[in-house]
């Protein structure tokens, strides 16, 4: 048994408390807690306490240290629930002191996974970049549970996700115009697809925007990689290279008409 003998503020921080004490060898310093565990614990001077009681204020201070640890991580911007535990795991807080925290941060109102699910779906929708598999697996990613992931998502109207990738295929069009029409269509849905966009969406916004290059940009366009693969199989003749010259160009997205219109030309300059 112990007795508390001085409880004094502490020097560098105000919200800490110094517990004197006496084991029966006169006054000593025993131990510090804040200043929720004085009040909770109802700790004052003459207080006789056990070992019992001293485990306990020992637990309550690790949980208020923990959930003092949460807040400054909280601080920054929102959390899930599940950040917030890993954060603690990595402080080495024991399983049952981050329940109780996680607990009390609920209680308090610190944190909501609902609304950190909506918030999230709608920063990252506003953003116009991403669309919602993507967001689907950053929701998965922080712990979201599936049910408020869903209910986030429906945020996401059809129409909203439409009118973005809308937006992204009109720079594609733009950043890639030297492509032949399949070629550039091609790049537009890989894209849009490894930007979390379903095939329907993407169906649903090339419907909606002409994409297809006209006779005279075709031929710009083939001109330009005809030109690279020619370099590239100058070394090669006859049926081989013409071969090469085809496959690398069909690749490419242009039509076996157009490549035969563009073989016969270099042929001709070449004296092919």
């Amino acid at each position: 048994m112990i007795t508390i003998t001085k409880i004094a503020v502490g020097v560098k921080n105000k919200n800490r408390y110094n517990i004197y004490i006496d084991q029966g060898k006169g006054e000593e310093y025993g131990f510090s807690v804040s200043e929720d565990v004085l009040i909770k614990m109802d700790l004052k001077k003459g207080m006789v306490i056990d070992d019992l009681e001293l485990m306990e204020i020992a637990y309550q201070e690790d949980i208020q240290k923990g959930f003092s640890d949460a807040l400054h991580y909280l601080a920054h911007r929102m959390r899930s629930e599940a950040e917030v535990v890993r954060k603690l795991k990595e402080k080495e807080y024991e399983e049952h002191i981050i329940k109780e925290v996680i607990h009390k941060l609920y209680t308090l109102k610190f944190l909501n996974d609902e609304e950190f699910a909506i918030a999230l779906v709608n920063t990252r929708m506003n953003a116009a970049d991403k669309g919602p598999v993507i967001i689907a697996q950053e929701l998965k990613q922080k712990g979201i549970s599936d049910v408020h992931a869903e209910a986030a998502l429906q945020l996401y109207t059809n129409e909203r996700q439409i009118q973005h990738a809308e937006k992204q295929i009109l720079k594609l069009v733009k950043n890639k115009s030297n492509a032949s029409t399949i070629e550039l269509k091609r790049k537009i849905e890989q894209t849009l697809i490894r930007k979390g966009y379903s095939s329907y969406i993407i169906e649903e916004a090339l419907r909606n925007i002409q994409i297809s290059q006209d006779d005279e940009q075709e031929w710009n366009s083939i001109q330009i990689h005809g030109d690279k693969a020619l370099r590239r199989y100058s070394k090669y003749t006859g049926y081989e290279f013409q071969q090469k010259m085809k496959s690398a160009l069909y690749r490419k997205g242009f039509t076996i008409e157009l490549i035969e219109r563009y073989l016969e030309e270099i042929q001709q300059e070449i004296g092919e």
